[in-house]
């Protein structure tokens, strides 16, 4: 028999079906995913059976709106998107919270939700919503995976659709009966993400723009960087001298030991500060765009005389305020490689600038005394103390308040992405993606500041932290209230103290019914040796730990 008959005659085998859910997971493995935060919900039971003997670890949260917080800080933290799963209906509606961080933050995440089955669609079926009513507002995309043989192809989609442009949240609905069906099990390639870059055009108007300027400054924020691309930004802006400022959040992205780094830009930011963005003569956003937070409710730099360059892979600039003199749709990364080879003469007036400023921003971090005074716990002696011994490669988790001013004043971030932080402003946020940061960087030291009115949102996720081994360290500052909202229920309505105070439990023994290790500390004098006993609680017992830290009223970081 010759070749080209016996060929005839073999037949190629066929692959072995799997079900579309088992598909999904397949397709999450091929994309890098190493693990997913899951509610769980008889909905899309054939992605959790997926799951079961997958490399992908399974993270089973105790709220949908803790499981969305860890996925969109997993977001912040990997060049992919962080995964959530939960169930229709109602754990879809406590999920929402997540996306709305990752749609203001610009992070890329995917919410898998789990629906009725299809043939019980729009006949209000126990649990049924409209998905896309929900949330397209609120995310890039919706998707529906309605033929189970683009169980890969959707899951690609959705991938992509998070990760290109300006990244944001994506959801996928999940029919319960679809999930099930057997489909041949060929994933869908993945989908290449587009990264801009500077043009011939882009690059010259730059250059001139740098040439005649006598005060340049860079702004720097958002997510989508790379730990390679902020550091290659820092010493081309450190070789040239040139002044640096970080988006509010964002701490990190250029290192707090920078001699280039002059501050964050956002609430809370010192004076000297806030002046620099009328002062400056040239203004380079890289990764952000001058929004609300920036410009102080788009008031601050609205002159439309001003020279604003806006690097962002964005080409819509949503959000933007004020002049835009040119737009480089590029990624950071991108924008930071063609950047490095422009070759500047370094100007006299460019080191004065960034060292006055610089200046300013060493003035405004130095540490208080670390020895503590007499009285009630004080946030100063607690920050003097844990700074002081933090290792170069430290991560700090904040959710919204003012407890977070303490970080953002004296918390050394050093590296990207060393600050995981809400800037939408959401509360409850603190534990979750300390937990997350925990569990991708085992290593490391992760550091959480929460205030009591935020801890409360999501302090039960510290059940998840002790199951699945994650060991930050939680502090809570207890000012028994609201305290955001009070500073300016006092600006507008003073002295009619309402809807903003506290009664607490004791946080510190919540932490050990979990597991865990917690202090509860009412004297300045017990700060250093709670501290030091929490720390060994993680280094040595391998447990999360949680200072209790009760303030005094209406204290503030400044």
């Amino acid at each position: 028999m010759s070749t080209e008959t016996l060929q005839e005659h073999v037949q190629t085998p066929t692959p072995t079906k799997k079900s579309a859910g088992h598909v999904i997971v397949d397709t999450l493995v091929a994309h890098g995913v190493e693990r997913t935060y899951v509610i769980p919900g008889e909905s899309y039971l054939d992605v959790l059976d997926g799951l079961h003997n997958s490399p992908i670890e399974t993270i089973v949260c105790r709220h949908e709106g803790g499981a969305a917080y860890m996925a969109e800080a997993d977001g912040k933290m990997h060049p992919r998107p962080g995964i959530a799963m939960v169930t229709r209906g109602p754990g879809a509606a406590n999920a929402h919270v997540g996306l709305h961080t990752a749609w203001q933050d610009s992070t890329p995440m995917v919410l898998f939700v789990g629906l009725i089955p299809f043939a019980h669609r729009d006949r209000e079926a126990f649990q049924e919503f409209d998905i896309k009513g929900w949330f397209d507002t609120g995310a890039k995309r919706v998707m529906v995976l309605d033929h189970p043989e683009r169980a890969s192809e959707i899951v690609a989609e959705a991938m992509f659709a998070a990760m290109s442009g300006r990244p944001g949240p994506v959801v996928v609905g999940l029919p319960e009966d679809i999930i099930r069906e057997m489909v041949e099990p060929t994933l869908h390639p993945i989908i290449p993400v587009a990264a801009g870059g500077m043009t011939v055009t882009d690059w010259k108007q730059l250059k001139s723009a740098l040439e005649v300027s006598t005060k340049p400054l860079f702004v720097v924020g958002g997510n989508d960087w790379t730990a390679v691309g902020a550091a290659t930004l820092t010493k081309w802006l450190e070789d040239h001298q040139i002044a640096a400022a970080v988006e509010w959040r964002c701490e990190g992205t250029v290192p707090f030991s920078s001699p280039s780094y002059v501050g964050p830009i956002g609430y809370g930011r010192p004076k000297p500060t806030y002046d620099l963005l009328e002062e400056t003569d040239l203004l380079v956003f890289v990764g952000t765009v001058p929004g609300d937070v920036i410009t102080d409710g788009f008031v601050v730099r609205q002159d439309w005389s001003k020279k604003n360059f806006l690097v962002t892979i964005d080409p819509s600039l949503r959000g933007r305020s004020g002049a835009v003199s040119h737009q480089i749709v590029s990624k950071p990364d991108v924008f930071v490689r063609d950047l490095v080879m422009m070759d500047l003469d370094v100007k006299p007036e460019w080191q004065a600038f960034t060292d006055r400023m610089r200046a300013e921003q060493v003035k405004f971090s130095a540490l208080p005394p670390a020895t503590p005074s007499a009285g009630p716990a004080r946030m100063d002696t607690l920050m003097a103390n844990l700074v002081k011994d933090l290792p170069t490669d430290a991560m700090i988790t904040l959710g919204a308040g003012e407890h977070t001013n303490w970080a953002h004043r004296y918390f050394p971030t050093e590296e990207y992405a060393s600050m995981i932080s809400a800037r939408n402003g959401s509360m409850g946020y603190s534990v979750p993606s300390a937990i997350a940061a925990s569990l991708n960087f085992p290593g490391r030291r992760v550091v959480t500041i929460a205030g009591d009115g935020e801890f409360l949102m999501n302090g039960q996720e510290l059940a998840t932290a002790a199951q699945y081994g994650a060991t930050p360290l939680v502090i809570v500052m207890d000012n028994q209230e609201y305290g955001t909202i009070r500073t300016h229920q006092e600006r507008h309505y003073p002295e009619r103290v309402s809807g903003t105070q506290l009664k607490n439990p004791d946080f510190a023994l919540m932490a050990q019914a979990f597991g865990g290790f917690g202090v509860r500390v009412e004297n300045d004098a017990d700060i250093p040796s709670a501290l030091e006993a929490a720390l060994k609680a993680i280094d040595k017992d391998g447990q999360f730990a949680l200072v209790h830290l009760i303030v005094e009223q209406r204290v503030k970081a400044y």
